[in-house]
């Protein structure tokens, strides 16, 4: 679990990095956008012993999610908007090019199911490692 989450705060330390800088496309802080909502959505799946397939589809975790995390979707639903950016756009095709101003408002909607997720974790967090 704590090196999912540490994976998705990356990938949103990333994403901030990126949008710092001038570009012609911010497609790319569009897919660490999604990595880190899948990361932590992962993460909290993994604590929780929810199996899932490979998959980098926000709704579907979301789904799995709900039977550990009552509302959850609901909650995250704009995150949904995420899962275009996880493979289409790291490849040349018909989409548009990510502008600045949506790729700011995807990584805040990451860094909104990072948070909820670590919150919903803090008890397993402030824990610490298992006994044994």
């Amino acid at each position: 679990m704590n090196q999912w989450l540490a994976k998705a705060e990356e990938d949103l330390l990333v994403s901030g990095i990126i949008l710092g800088v001038e570009m012609a496309s911010y497609d790319t802080a569009g897919f660490h956008a999604q990595q880190a909502a899948e990361k932590a959505l992962k993460a909290l799946l993994v604590q929780h012993q929810v199996d899932f397939r490979h998959t980098h589809e926000i709704q579907e975790l979301l789904t799995l999610a709900e039977a550990v995390a009552v509302g959850i979707q609901a909650r995250l639903a704009a995150a949904e908007a995420l899962t275009p950016y996880a493979v289409g756009a790291r490849y040349p095709g018909p989409q548009l090019p990510l502008d600045k101003g949506e790729a700011t408002r995807q990584v805040e909607v990451a860094r909104a199911v990072v948070a909820y997720v670590r919150d919903l974790l803090r008890p397993y967090l402030d824990a610490g490692p298992p006994a044994g």
